[in-house]
């Protein structure tokens, strides 16, 4: 949840350094006292589906506006008083670093105002999306916040068992709802339009293979939130008084609003909530409000049968609460579906935290983006580097725990990766144990004024091939971000949160900048041959078992000129990837498995040059093209 970087910037006028790379998995372990829920370890997931998904993630506001009559309005938007009255609903196919008239009234410069940005994404958008999503060949997706909150991302949560009201269909009839019901109590908890919108949407996915996993955010909510609400107004009389980290009543006797209490890493928009007495678990309140709300998500209709339900969670900045809750809930999760994939946002080395905690994985930022990067992306890593990198950190985890792992590239949190690729080299490393993954000043143009904002070339792309090709053919399950299929770049947040580029539309060109320097104007539009090429790699995927079941061995790792093998077996199935990550063509020699003669080439990241394989002696001699991968299949020997 990298954004409140982004937001302290905007609304606090200070920097606040978020830090990635802490060790929250130690800090957490120090509360794992076991929840009267249970306790659920992670060897006993039965999610085995999961080896077998390709996941999309989708951030609901940006995806697709599928029904204009349920836009955001002014007042509905955070900090809607500094919004000037001319704010509008953004348009779609607009040129994103183009500023309108109502962002100029806020401020001189781009990022003043693009936070204050509504575009109209929405569950109907997802809904007439589905059959895109699985012509791509995608079966698993992943949905940012989608409860009921009033920033555009919606980790300021406002409610967990509703859906946001401007994801449906009619926002007032569902704000008035909400405002009439018992917040607290199950069994006054209405449907609500967007829910059942929400709902038939689980229907429709799941009728075309589809699996979905949303966001649960149970360190923090927004102010807007029913109980923060309720206890800002009546102080010690509120019956959530003890549901957060209150350090200060308001006196009644003064002019002065003394209130004050804990936010987020110091941001008081996100007010967090209370660990119980001993600090093993959350409040009461918070847990068992919690516990009702996945419950509601998981067996909707209560009747014991989770299939109309979601069919996993993750779990935001899940160090920041204490383990001993994550056992229980894990445990209640999985008496609801068994099959329930829960993955937490652990961007260090997460073994121990999934573990004790009761999950099934993690975003697999350590073992998989950082050491991408290195190699694939920037070319700083030596590939006898990366190999050892990617065995160590793949070891750390159990066997079945390694095929669960969420090996993401790009993310709401980081650069798009088309402009990672791009702004490869143009900084020094300020963390070069992490490659600078989405480091600060290195990500984005509103810190660093030589980030290069413009459209990725054919050499890039390539790159970009290279990096979809590793993700598909290595153990876990890949994640692919909004748009990174059909050619879209940014920046960090915001300029990774442009709406989704698609084929029937017309875009403006990019031709400004955010930072008002030169610029060539790039033409943006749904690029198909980027498009195609994920097409092919996923079906690969799906149709060579190996790659999603198969054991994982290095074969070779040369630093030069950068090339990499490894194979991977599932019975007689025996698939080796070859990768030539240098600018260069080259030879490179394999030995034979034992009882196979002869490789074939089943898949090649290049178009337009051929790779190919000669027999030599006991080895074969495979031509790789520069910036190229392929897949080769050993045949077994005939008696």
């Amino acid at each position: 949840m990298d954004y409140i970087r982004h937001a302290a910037v905007l609304l606090m006028g200070v920097s606040l350094i978020f830090i990635v790379g802490c060790d929250t998995a130690g800090v957490a372990s120090e509360n794992a006292g076991a929840d009267s829920l249970g306790v659920f370890a992670s060897g006993t997931v039965a999610e085995d589906w999961t080896r077998d998904a390709v996941f999309y993630q989708i951030f609901p506001e940006r995806f697709r506006n599928g029904d204009a009559s349920n836009d955001p309005v002014r007042a509905s938007i955070e900090f809607s008083e500094r919004a000037p009255a001319s704010w509008r609903v953004s348009p779609w196919t607009g040129d994103w670093y183009a500023r309108a008239d109502w962002e100029k009234e806020m401020g001189d410069g781009f990022y003043e105002g693009v936070f204050h940005r509504r575009y109209g994404g929405d569950l109907q958008g997802v809904l007439d999306q589905l059959d895109y999503l699985a012509d791509l060949g995608i079966n698993a997706i992943y949905f940012n916040p989608v409860f009921y909150a009033r920033s555009l991302h919606k980790y300021d949560g406002a409610s967990f068992h509703h859906i946001d009201p401007y994801f449906g269909p009619d926002p007032d009839g569902d704000l008035a709802v909400i405002a009439a019901e018992d917040a607290p109590t199950p069994a006054q908890w209405a449907w609500t339009a967007a829910d059942r919108l929400f709902l038939n949407l689980l229907e429709a996915a799941h009728a075309r293979g589809i699996r979905v996993v949303i966001d649960g955010v149970f360190n923090h909510t927004g102010r807007a939130f029913f109980a923060f609400k309720d206890l800002r107004e009546k102080q010690q009389a509120s019956p959530y008084k003890d549901w957060y980290v209150v350090t200060r009543w308001d006196d009644p006797a003064t002019p002065e609003d003394e209130f004050d209490y804990e936010g987020w890493w110091g941001y008081k928009p996100l007010p967090i909530f209370a660990d119980n007495e001993d600090g093993t678990s959350l409040h009461p309140g918070p847990r068992q409000y919690i516990l009702d709300a996945t419950a509601r998500w998981m067996d909707p209709n209560g009747d014991g049968d989770p299939s109309d339900g979601i069919d996993g969670w993750r779990l935001d900045v899940a160090g920041e609460v204490p383990l001993g809750f994550w056992s229980g809930w894990n445990a209640h999760v999985r008496r609801i579906n068994p099959n329930a994939y829960t993955v937490t946002e652990i961007w260090e080395d997460a073994a121990r935290f999934i573990d004790r905690g009761g999950f099934s994985a993690t975003m697999n930022y350590h073992g998989f983006a950082f050491p991408v990067k290195g190699f694939l992306i920037d070319g700083t890593l030596p590939a006898s580097g990366f190999a050892e990198m990617l065995q160590t950190r793949l070891r750390s985890y159990p066997e079945p725990t390694r095929f669960r792992l969420q090996n993401l590239i790009d993310s709401h949190d980081t650069d798009r990766l088309a402009s990672m690729i791009v702004n490869a080299g143009v900084y020094a490393y300020a963390a070069p144990e992490k490659f600078d993954y989405d480091w600060g000043e290195h990500v984005s143009p509103r810190h660093g004024d030589r980030y290069r904002v413009r459209a990725p070339d054919a050499r890039e792309r390539r790159i970009q091939r290279l990096v979809a090709f590793f993700q598909m053919t290595y153990p876990g399950a890949p994640m692919i971000y909004y748009g990174t299929e059909a050619g879209m770049w940014g920046a960090d947040d915001p300029d990774d949160r442009m709406p989704m580029v698609w084929p029937d539309l017309a875009y403006e060109p990019q031709a400004a900048d955010p930072l008002g320097r030169p610029r060539t104007p790039d033409p943006v539009a749904f690029d198909s041959t980027v498009f195609a090429f994920y097409q092919r790699i996923i079906r690969l995927r799906h149709t060579r078992a190996a790659f999603r079941h198969g054991t994982f061995e290095v074969l070779t790792a040369a630093d030069e000129p950068r090339t990499l093998a490894f194979r991977r077996t599932l019975g007689e199935e025996i698939l080796t990837v070859v990768i030539n990550r240098g600018d260069a063509p080259h030879r490179l020699p394999l030995s034979t498995p034992a009882d196979s003669t002869t490789f074939a080439v089943v898949f090649s990241t290049s178009d337009d040059e051929t790779v190919s394989v000669t027999a030599e002696d006991e080895a074969v001699m495979v031509e790789l093209p520069a910036l190229t991968g392929a897949v080769l299949r050993s045949a077994a020997r005939r008696p």
